[in-house]
């Protein structure tokens, strides 16, 4: 029988592409990753991937396992949030800490369900930036953040009693003016293609962009607008008065409130990975179910990013564990 956990590290490399980015947001060392894959392609009885210069494909027998991982990832999930809903929690508090993406837009149907499951449980949500909810999280102040980080980009140290579990990947964009020639074409726009373009540079002194803004800077965009307080409405605001061009993530630009051009970039190597922070060693079932359940609305949240108008690029559902984070 497969291991559970060495089935979510092979979706995980197939989500990343590269089992270096893998045990980055797993939390695993790239050797010990290494040494799980290999023990699943012992099990398997043949090889799983392909190693090569910039990364790791899965084989064809790879991608057989990894479809029926998937299904055997989500009925775990899915056996977890039961046997929660099993143990009757009833009464206490369950206090959640958010940033303004996620909690306009991914926040409110996993808390409807978890209101339906749990109806006497009483709940509480805070905005917080996202590295002020981590630490809230690690004094006790709140039981779970949503939170995320930022490729290319830093890992920000957790503190050690904070676990983070990914949840969601998905591609930034480029977004303009509606009609920009950069965001008219319907092919992936090389970053070089942003060379001599005014940028509306997004909070380039935070710790979390500071990776994603270089990148843009090598790639020869100019500077045009600083926004240096994260608030990605303001940015499409902007973008679609036509002060500049910016990178979002998906979410940001397919719910944006003002209408931008939008296209997806070349190599899809500029991405957001959002993921729900809990404190380790702790016996908190009202947190663990609600864990659960986010599982499932973020996989819905897929698919109606799939599904939405003018898709240009992919999100990902992650079924996988501990990370790093940074803010938003």
């Amino acid at each position: 029988m497969y291991d559970p956990v060495r089935l979510a590290a092979l979706v995980a490399v197939a989500e990343a592409g590269s089992i270096t980015r893998a045990a980055e947001r797993l939390g695993y060392t790239t050797p010990a990753l290494s040494q799980q894959l290999a023990k699943l392609e012992r099990e398997a009885g043949t090889a799983l991937l392909v190693r090569h210069h910039r990364g790791a494909r899965l084989t064809g027998a790879g991608e057989l396992l990894v479809a029926r991982a998937r299904r055997v990832l989500d009925e775990l999930d899915r056996a977890r949030h039961e046997l929660a809903r099993l143990t009757g929690l009833s009464g206490g508090t369950l206090r959640l800490g958010t940033f303004q993406t996620a909690g306009i837009h991914l926040l409110p149907p996993a808390l409807s369900a978890f209101r339906r499951a749990h109806p006497d449980v009483e709940l509480t949500v805070a905005d917080y930036d996202p590295s002020a909810g981590v630490a809230a999280v690690a004094a006790g102040e709140i039981d779970l953040a949503l939170t995320h980080s930022y490729e290319p980009g830093d890992p920000t140290p957790l503190p050690a009693s904070v676990g983070i579990e990914p949840i969601l990947v998905e591609e930034l964009v480029l977004v303009s003016a509606p009609g920009h020639v950069l965001t008219s074409g319907a092919t992936r726009l090389p970053l070089t293609e942003l060379a001599g373009q005014p940028l509306i540079s997004m909070a380039p002194d935070a710790p979390a962009r500071r990776g994603v803004e270089a990148a843009l800077t090598r790639a020869g965009a100019l500077p045009s607008v600083l926004v240096p307080t994260p608030g990605y409405l303001l940015v499409c605001a902007l973008a679609s008065a036509g002060l500049g061009v910016a990178v979002v993530p998906e979410m940001v630009a397919r719910t944006s409130v003002t209408p931008v051009g939008v296209r997806a970039l070349e190599g899809g190597r500029l991405r957001r990975t959002i993921s729900i922070a809990y404190r380790e060693e702790e016996a908190a079932p009202a947190a663990d179910a609600f864990r659960a359940v986010l599982r499932g609305t973020f996989n819905r949240a897929q698919q109606f990013m799939a599904q939405a108008p003018q898709a240009p690029a992919q999100s990902r559902a992650v079924q996988s564990k501990p990370s790093s984070h940074p803010p938003g």
